[in-house]
């Protein structure tokens, strides 16, 4: 069940991935600012707090909601700063495989989670198909960059946060730990309002960008958003029923998923979206999709 279910999560996202490319790059907005509408929103949940009971946390299982919300919220800011520096079909797949791989050291040495060898060997297929896919030579970069630095700062950030939550799905029901550990996530929306570049947006002033992301930011923003609840629901729920690392491991789908739909609108829609691929780049990826196959087998095996 947790396998569907993360695949249904790993959809959405890879739909939000290009999304957040699209609206950080083409209409010029700020990581910091994109932060603030990613995470200040989260306190909604707290909405939902009267239909499971009004549940509340209880000695320093606060800490770790505070921990795991923190963590999400400065992992999705360090993660636009990777992709505002890179190819978002590159930056993400090695962003999920450091994830991986950080998942795996924290699940094994604080949540005392176990994997038969199938297991271990797809995380590591997984994880090998991810880095081919990171793989980037753009007009702006050959190589390694500043973007895959921001890329590993969000990995162990989403990886404390993923750490953290499970911890408390053990304890508590899943709708009263998800509630408190996205809603702890606002309070890096109320962070980042210190920052000058924030409160400058909003103020009214004439947009003259002309690019698809400038004249519909409003709606790229909102649907970002609403796939991006899913998403999370989503992966959450399926780390709450499984195991976070294998959850995680299966991401190499989702960039799967990612590079096609990127190569499809590259092709058919560059004004929307494009990004520059080589021959090599296309072989590699090839190759990566069927690893990704292989490793989402035998962790299921």
């Amino acid at each position: 069940m947790w396998f569907f279910i993360a695949l249904l999560g790993y959809l959405f996202l890879a739909i939000v991935f290009i999304l957040d490319k699209v609206v950080v790059s083409q209409s010029h907005v700020k990581p910091v600012v994109y932060t603030l509408y990613s995470t200040i929103f989260m306190f909604g949940a707290l909405f939902a707090l009267p239909f499971f009971g009004w549940g509340l946390l209880s000695g320093m299982d606060w800490y770790w909601a505070v921990i795991s919300g923190v963590a999400f919220g400065l992992a999705l800011w360090t993660f636009y700063k990777a992709v505002q520096n890179g190819e978002v079909s590159h930056i993400g797949p090695f962003n999920g495989a450091v994830i991986t791989v950080f998942l795996y050291i924290i699940g094994y040495y604080f949540l005392a989670e176990s994997l038969n060898p199938l297991q271990v060997g797809g995380i590591v297929v997984l994880v090998l198909a991810s880095l081919l896919l990171s793989f980037e030579k753009s007009r702006k970069h050959s190589g390694f960059h500043v973007g895959f630095l921001w890329a590993i700062v969000s990995a162990l950030l989403f990886a404390i946060s993923h750490a953290s939550a499970k911890y408390l799905y053990g304890i508590y029901s899943f709708e009263i730990a998800f509630i408190w550990t996205r809603a702890t996530t606002g309070l890096v929306g109320l962070f980042v309002l210190f920052f000058p570049a924030v409160r400058k947006t909003f103020k009214r002033k004439k947009n003259t960008k002309k690019t698809y992301a400038g004249r519909h930011a409003v709606g790229l923003v909102i649907t970002d958003k609403i796939l991006g609840v899913l998403s999370v629901i989503c992966i959450q729920y399926a780390m709450f029923i499984g195991s976070p690392t294998l959850v995680q491991a299966l991401s190499g789908m989702q960039f799967v998923l990612m590079f096609v739909f990127i190569y499809i609108l590259t092709k058919v829609l560059p004004r929307v979206f494009k990004e520059y691929f080589t021959r090599r780049e296309l072989k590699m990826e090839f190759v990566a999709i069927l690893l990704v196959l292989l490793g989402s087998a035998l962790l299921v095996l």
